[in-house]
């Protein structure tokens, strides 16, 4: 549903700070783009954009519409679905932002069923760390977030999605897996594969690891990787061990590709959360999360 398109060139210029990423969204020219710009500072009768060669910047008055034009997309797309719903044919447009583990091992079956179901609701998918999807979730380039840990940022609600266990895995070719359970000091020996910072797993896990008496710094790290498939990857050709979500290796433990091995006194379990503003009520994210948690049962 199309209302001011004007507006819509505006919010992406106003998001991208660069009006040849603009044009490629919207799938229009740079120079419809510029012409769409001057037209709204025209109709305003002030200047939206400061520019200094290739470089853009918003001006007070360029905030101030980016602030309104994101208020005014989220009623048009409780518009869009209100009325679609009135003849049972839910549509619109949800913008979802996911962690990679959640958005990797869990969301995929999940979001076929949901396309299913929902064939006129158009959806996607950001992926990034939870840091990441919580920032986007504040800037508004998403509705809905799916996070893995719990940062506790005022801003935002979590709601309990699905319940998840952090294991220590190794392949089954590696020697030490073959004990089946080390000690917190010998983990202290392992060399480990660990996710980045600003990772949610990183944060449940340092936490986790105060409950045995060892800390992060402790730990014998060979690598930080950026996805728990490339950790699982590098695990399964390796000595190294990782910890990682039980969601991530279910096929790798079925074929006995890799095996748990547990660690004296420690037990790691968290929620998958959604995440919305606080003070957000759009019909769409409230839509999925009461389906994901259908699905997820």
């Amino acid at each position: 549903m199309v209302f001011d398109f004007r507006l819509q060139v505006f919010n992406t210029v106003a998001r991208r700070l660069n009006f040849t990423k603009a044009a490629a969204e919207l799938y229009i020219t740079q120079p419809a783009v510029t012409k769409h710009i001057h037209e709204l500072e025209n109709q305003l009768n002030t200047k939206l954009f400061e520019r200094n060669g290739s470089r853009v910047k918003l001006t007070q008055a360029g905030e101030i519409l980016l602030h309104h034009s994101e208020q005014i997309f989220e009623i048009y797309r409780n518009i869009e679905f209100e009325i679609n719903n009135l003849s049972q044919r839910q549509g619109g447009k949800l913008r979802l932002g996911a962690s990679t583990t959640a958005a990797q091992y869990i969301l995929p079956p999940i979001l076929a069923a949901f396309h299913r179901k929902f064939h006129n609701i158009q959806v996607t998918l950001t992926i990034k760390n939870t840091e990441e999807i919580e920032q986007a979730l504040q800037n508004k380039e998403i509705d809905l977030g799916v996070i893995e840990g719990f940062s506790k940022n005022a801003a935002i609600k979590y709601i309990e999605f699905l319940k998840d266990e952090i294991v220590l895995v190794a392949s089954s070719k590696n020697p030490t897996a073959s004990t089946g359970t080390v000690s917190a000091e010998k983990l202290k020996e392992i060399p480990l594969l660990m996710r980045e910072p600003g990772s949610g797993t990183l944060e449940v896990i340092a936490h986790a690891l105060k409950t045995i008496g060892v800390s992060i710094a402790d730990l014998n790290i060979e690598m930080q990787l950026g996805s728990s498939e490339s950790m699982k990857l590098y695990m399964l050709h390796s000595d190294s061990m990782a910890l990682l979500s039980i969601h991530a290796v279910l096929k790798e433990l079925q074929s006995k590709e890799c095996r748990i091995v547990d660690v004296e006194g420690l037990n790691i379990e968290r929620f998958f959360y959604f995440t919305i503003l606080h003070g957000q009520h759009e019909a769409l994210p409230e839509l999925f999360i009461k389906f994901s948690g259908y699905v997820a049962k």
